[in-house]
């Protein structure tokens, strides 16, 4: 048989992605807006760490034919993305990721100023705003609880309830987590301006009072022991959150700590972000639910800093102005960015002004919040 050039190229082409492009356009609309999303994480930086991989994720899980997807059939090997994929179907990673936090935080500030879990929990309105908001839209009610969590301004935990509770729609909740959580120094800045007086922005707080190593100790002891017991579905975030703080705080672990918070939390970084990014698919990523799912994640976000920011303002009211409502901003569980936002804001009122350490305790009981508000959901509408 007589071999041809022409004839082995036009088989290629035949056979190749290009020619599966040409028949479903929308593998192709789904790759420009990977190209998309790899740009505002690169050019923008609007959270590189996971906005990359997640982009780079959707890239691969939209060429065809690559089989990257296939779960495993009569004994073939699965696609390596849905291999990866199992560290979120079985909540792996947005577990480690949180192990990670617990060992890059410190729970000093709260410890010194319990009542700052006040604020971290009025922080929590956005998440049931947009719970409700989402069943006036139609959502089924796992669904919408899903969407809810995007205003605890949360990743991995918006990754692990959606991973439960709304597979479909992963994608659309992850990256709409991200994203607001990037765009924290540009959407909460106004509302903190809107809803406190420059008397109040000026607020000098008194320096907070030493914290104990024994109380570092037993606090995440305590708080595992407490929240898991009272609500058992939070027990992978807490549990992990937990886990980690100790292992920074008990001073015997400092090599266990560090893998926790540098190595280990990059590496399960990088597959969480594929994972996330594999599940945007024409079929579920691009509907009008993905759009009112970006909607509804910048309506949560809002409503979560302003129920920490006005519960901010009773507090400031009760103390006899002893409390800058500023810091009930950070209410939300992006940690430092949101206690940072409140410092800088509080500077602009005031250069005399630190507000970042009083910042800091709503800060973290924002995660625990968020991820007791996750526990909830899960035993709620969990299958």
């Amino acid at each position: 048989m007589q071999f041809s050039f022409i004839e082995a190229m036009q088989e290629i082409l035949a056979g190749s992605g290009f020619a599966a492009l040409v028949d479903d356009p929308r593998n192709l609309i789904m790759i420009l807006i990977s190209f998309v999303l790899l740009y505002l994480g690169i050019g923008k930086k609007f959270e590189p760490l996971l906005l990359v991989p997640i982009a780079f994720g959707m890239l691969l899980a939209n060429f065809p034919i690559t089989g990257m997807l296939n779960p495993p059939v009569d004994g073939a090997s699965p696609g390596m993305l849905w291999v990866f994929y199992q560290g979120v179907e079985h909540a792996i990673y947005p577990s480690i990721i949180f192990l990670g936090i617990g060992a890059m935080t410190d729970f000093g500030p709260l410890i010194a100023r319990p009542s700052s879990l006040l604020l971290g929990a009025a922080a929590q309105l956005g998440i049931f705003s947009a719970f409700l908001l989402a069943l006036a839209l139609g959502f089924p009610s796992a669904v919408a609880a899903a969407i809810g969590v995007i205003g605890g301004a949360d990743g991995p935990t918006a990754i692990l309830v959606a991973s439960r509770l709304a597979r479909d729609y992963l994608p659309a909740i992850a990256i709409a987590a991200y994203s607001y959580m990037a765009l924290i120094p540009m959407i909460q800045p106004p509302l903190m301006r809107l809803l406190t007086t420059k008397k109040e922005r000026e607020i000098k707080m008194e320096q907070l009072r030493p914290v104990s190593k024994t109380e570092k100790i037993v606090f995440p002891i305590a708080v595992a022991t407490i929240v898991i017991l009272l609500i058992p579905d939070t027990a992978p975030l807490i549990g992990m959150l937990m886990l980690g703080n100790l292992l920074r705080e008990c001073g015997v672990t400092e090599r266990l700590s560090d893998t926790a918070q540098n190595a280990l939390c990059n590496i399960v970084t990088i597959f969480l972000g594929l994972s996330v990014g594999c599940k945007a698919v024409a079929d579920t990523f691009l509907t009008w639910d993905t759009i009112k799912i970006i909607i509804l994640g910048l309506i949560a976000f809002s409503f979560s800093t302003i129920g920490g920011i006005l519960f901010g303002k009773i507090m400031c009211k009760l103390t006899g102005g002893k409390v800058n409502p500023l810091i009930g901003s950070a209410g939300v569980s992006a940690v430092p960015m949101a206690a940072r936002v409140s410092q800088v804001e509080g500077q602009k009122a005031n250069p005399a002004n630190f507000l970042l350490m009083h910042a800091m305790g709503p800060n973290v009981a924002g995660v625990i919040g968020s991820a007791v508000a996750a526990g909830f959901f899960l035993k709620v509408f969990g299958a």
